[in-house]
């Protein structure tokens, strides 16, 4: 069974923002297909509303580049002999992730997971590969990744649980009816449960049995689109397992958010001051930033758009943070910016390149070697 493309396009208006009456790029909802998509810029946060929005399931990544390969789901707008063919992605330095509704790190989701995404169109000449007797996915040209998130994370954010209507465990399937905030009609779904499943109730681990009419449940799911809505992988029944599921998500981004410093671009740079501005990127926990205050020092690593640093423990420079202020909150932005005096400016502090800081009190360590731009010199 196929997920009719109107239907996805209904489930985005929840995940991207609104576009400006003046822009002159095409969007989801644009009528004019003339148009062409939001040509992303380097050193610049993108348009509200600019992103394309499909669907798929990771099926390879490189967490350590940020990058991966996507299925991407069935919908009615493609052709029969062009369903499941993936598209090669990357994340955009600003992109983010998030988990069991909480910010994510590419390594913290597994292979396998259906992800809802944002995306925007590849670069001008590059090449997108074909398979398959020369054909290629009707997204293969949006390998640039804004925002992927889980069907956790997609359904909690807009604040929609799937009622359980019924389950059968004989044939293993489990029927749902969502309960979304001003639906005027809920839609029903039909997901394989398979023994594999894992269900959980509380503070603990339950079992398929424990699936009862009446439960409102989030899910997250595989095989998506291949035969029906796809295999439940994960199921949650009542919201203190999803709280809980959250929890140590959020736990896990903050820690290797303190190890890695927080990402951002430099705005601008004062020489003879020694003043750079930042401004950090979206897509973290907020109450990462409350460490940056004014007339406290912070340490400054040059970043590459892997977001990798060469050598966090040695080549950082630090200084007192001069100011923390709110500007405009533009997508891809966390709305904070900060000025840094550090001891010294090196090479990698341009207007437009990206650092990561560490404001005082985060212990810089040594990260494994792997995730070091060093052993790509060779």
């Amino acid at each position: 069974m196929r997920i009719h493309f109107t239907w996805l396009l209904l489930l985005a208006t929840c995940f991207a923002a609104p576009i400006a009456a003046e822009e002159t790029f095409r969007t989801d909802a644009s009528e004019d297909e003339k148009l062409p998509w939001y040509q992303t810029v380097p050193g610049q946060f993108p348009p509200e509303g600019s992103a394309h929005y499909y669907t798929g399931e990771l099926v390879s990544k490189d967490h350590i580049h940020r990058k991966g390969m996507i299925r991407v789901s069935r919908t009615d707008k493609q052709r029969r002999s062009h369903w499941d063919l993936p598209v090669d992605f990357r994340l955009l330095p600003y992109g983010s992730l998030a988990y069991h509704g909480a910010p994510a790190a590419l390594k913290d989701i597994p292979i396998g997971t259906h992800l809802h995404g944002l995306w925007y169109i590849k670069d001008e000449g590059e090449e997108t590969k074909s398979l398959f007797y020369n054909r290629k996915s009707i997204e293969s040209d949006f390998t640039k990744a804004f925002r992927l998130v889980d069907d956790f994370t997609y359904y909690q954010q807009k604040n929609q649980l799937w009622q359980v209507d019924r389950v059968d465990l004989k044939e293993m399937k489990l029927y749902l009816v969502s309960q979304a905030e001003g639906e005027e009609k809920p839609t029903a779904i039909e997901v394989d449960l398979t023994p594999a499943t894992r269900v959980y109730l509380g503070k603990q681990f339950a079992t398929l049995e424990d699936i009862q009419p009446g439960q409102n449940v989030l899910f997250n799911l595989t095989w998506a689109t291949l035969y029906g809505v796809g295999r439940c992988t994960e199921l949650w029944l009542d919201e203190e397992s999803r709280q809980i599921a959250t929890a140590q998500q959020r736990a896990q981004h903050l820690l290797h958010q303190k190890d890695r410093g927080i990402a951002g671009i430099i705005d601008a740079v004062d020489n003879q001051n020694r003043i750079l501005t930042v401004t950090f990127f979206g897509g973290i926990d907020p109450t990462l930033l409350e460490d940056f205050k004014p007339n406290t020092t912070a340490q400054v690593c040059v970043s590459e758009p892997t977001l990798q640093i060469y050598d966090q423990v040695n080549d950082k420079k630090g200084g007192p943070i001069l100011s923390v202020e709110q500007v405009e909150k533009r997508p891809g932005s966390s709305g904070i910016q900060v000025r840094v005096q550090p001891s010294l400016l090196l090479e990698g502090y341009r207007p437009g390149r990206i650092v990561r800081i560490f404001p005082s009190g985060w212990p810089i360590v040594t990260l494994p070697e792997e995730e070091t731009l060093w052993p790509e010199r060779d």
